[in-house]
């Protein structure tokens, strides 16, 4: 079967989505959550304690999505973990068959449950990108020799929201490194957006990684008006917070301003496909694809092998 990899090589639409937080209930309880993804999107991500909150390892969710027959995205901070628990996860991960990466800084311990833990950051985000290029390459940081090398394809984060040029200059160190994929902040201000990939395909970056915007299924104004004053570096246009706010029905208020984002985002050259987070339970992922006319990934893969032939893995 075609890899993540193999589809944004080949050009495809791709959607990945975020997978809830777990805390325990073993396969079963994954499997839950996953129902609600699984016949639409090309892989999900397996969280690393969001929001400086402990939960399920990402090593040990990975797995379980590989038993549940979905492709993982492992989300790996910084903040965490020193390079030697780092190179250690990513090729226990490999081990079992997990490929995908994403690299990340982490929220500081002051936004999580337990402000008195003690953050690592031994290396940052663009570090961690070079530590999985350097154990891709058959050594640990060390030099120590690494037989068989993992198979990895890593990714990252990055915002649309200003400083413009900053963001382009941090993008373009994190494909330096290693990144292939970048998974853009949630954001809720289409010219932001439409401006960073344009400036993007101006640099080149969108031929050297893959653009895959994030795209947020909320409930209603309060979960708006959260973000926007409590989680750093989303900003919601205080418009849309009232827009919502007026509807009669929040929730279906907020379905109509996922889909015109998303519509926005898909619509702008140089992007490769969607990142698509649920805060309700995965509810509303299936439906958003529908209502963008996204085909389920099964039919998706059938169509491209009829008109392309058997993909080759990268």
């Amino acid at each position: 079967m075609p890899t993540l990899a193999d589809k944004l090589a080949a050009g495809r639409l791709v959607v990945t989505a975020e997978l809830p937080a777990i805390d325990g209930g073993g396969l079963p309880e994954l499997e839950r959550l996953v129902a609600p993804l699984r016949d639409w999107v090309d892989a999900v991500n397996a969280t690393d304690n969001t929001a400086a909150h402990a939960h399920a390892s990402p090593l040990a969710v990975s797995i379980g999505l590989l038993h549940c027959g979905v492709e993982p995205i492992m989300q790996m901070v910084c903040r965490d973990r020193n390079r030697l628990a780092l190179q250690a996860d990513i090729v226990g991960a490999s081990m079992h068959g997990v490929r995908n990466l994403l690299c990340l800084g982490g929220d500081g311990v002051a936004a999580g449950d337990e402000p008195e833990a003690k953050p690592v950051y031994d290396v940052n985000a663009v570090g961690l990108l070079s530590l999985a290029q350097t154990l891709a390459g058959g050594h640990y940081l060390s030099g120590r020799a690494l037989d068989p090398a993992p198979e990895l394809f890593a990714g990252a984060v990055e915002s649309a929201a200003p400083p413009l040029e900053d963001r382009i200059e941090r993008a373009l160190a994190k494909a330096d490194a290693g990144a292939r994929f970048l998974q853009l902040q949630i954001g809720f201000q289409p010219q932001a957006l439409e401006r960073f990939v344009a400036a993007a395909r101006e640099a080149g970056l969108d031929r050297r990684v893959a653009l895959l915007p994030s795209i947020s299924v909320v409930g209603g104004a309060r979960s708006l008006r959260h973000m926007d004053e409590r989680v750093p570096g989303i900003s919601v246009p205080a418009e849309l917070i009232e827009r919502v706010e007026a509807a009669p029905d929040q929730a279906g208020a907020c379905f109509d301003l996922a889909c015109e984002l998303a519509e926005h985002a898909m619509s702008l050259p140089g992007v490769a496909g969607l990142h698509l987070i649920s805060f309700r339970k995965g509810a509303g992922i299936a439906e958003l694809c529908k209502r963008l006319g996204i085909k389920p990934r099964a039919e998706r893969e059938e169509s491209h092998q009829h008109a392309h032939g058997p993909s080759v893995a990268v």
